[in-house]
């Protein structure tokens, strides 16, 4: 088992060092959290799931020429991925009324939005990732508008190419959240796709019968929770050919 050095932990995900300079090994986690970690358990193989179900949007999400911080996947959990100044913002697209927006608008959830809503979210678990706007973002100099003007730019992009790859295969694009970073190479600076795309941060809903297979399923006690995870990765022809089996993470050297 490979030795080595934690350089962070978060509700999903453990990132270590990588084995070249300027990347890092990211490991995907079973645990499962809600409500910013007010709700806790384990989602048995959302690891592997998510691991390659990110995998495969990521590279195709790069076959169309979008920026990411993705590498290559190395095992069932792992994938090395490179190393980015992470922007401290969520970038949420909603193409369809439902969570939080439903509830604070008091829109019936499934009803299609006339088009497609992008929010900010500041990334910080004590303040629960409170909502903010393009003006708190350049006053406190989270990212600058040329850096926004890219992310908006990138993020339309990906929700048309993501809403139109899982319709393809009956899944309809809900919303979602992104995260970006700054990749800095040769001292200029890039904005690039960061984290994951998974049914963790997607909400996914059969096209026809409105089913969820997303994390809701977790959030709102649904049950079959990992079955839901399961189709999205079969209906995109990625689930792993031996199934989903439990694999131990790399030892962290304290």
């Amino acid at each position: 088992m490979a030795r080595r050095r934690q350089l962070y932990e978060g509700k999903a995900k453990i990132l270590f060092e990588g084995p070249e300079p300027g990347t890092l090994v990211q490991y995907f986690k079973d645990d499962a959290t809600a409500f910013n970690a007010k709700k806790k358990g384990t989602i048995t193989g959302k690891g592997v799931l998510n691991n390659r179900i990110s995998e495969y949007l990521m590279m195709r999400l790069t076959e169309i020429g979008i920026p990411t911080h993705f590498i290559r996947r190395l095992n069932m959990r792992e994938q090395l991925i490179r190393e980015v100044e992470i922007i401290p913002l969520e970038v949420v697209v909603r193409n369809v009324a439902a969570g939080s927006l439903a509830q604070r608008l008091g829109i019936p959830e499934g009803q299609r939005l006339p088009r497609s809503i992008i929010e900010y979210y500041f990334k910080n678990d004590e303040l629960n990732d409170p909502m903010v706007a393009e003006e708190h973002i350049t006053c406190f100099g989270w990212a600058s508008t040329h850096d926004l003007d890219d992310m908006i730019a990138l993020t339309l992009r990906i929700n048309d190419f993501l809403t139109g790859l899982l319709l393809g295969v009956g899944i309809t694009l809900v919303d979602f959240k992104l995260e970006f970073g700054r990749l800095w190479e040769n001292e200029e600076m890039r904005i690039v796709l960061a984290d994951e795309i998974s049914p963790d941060n997607c909400r996914l809903w059969d096209a026809k019968t409105g089913e969820k297979m997303d994390k809701d399923r977790f959030r709102r006690d649904l049950g079959k929770v990992e079955e839901g995870y399961q189709e999205v990765a079969r209906r995109l022809g990625i689930l792993p050919e031996a199934g989903v089996r439990d694999m131990k993470g790399p030892e962290a050297i304290q």
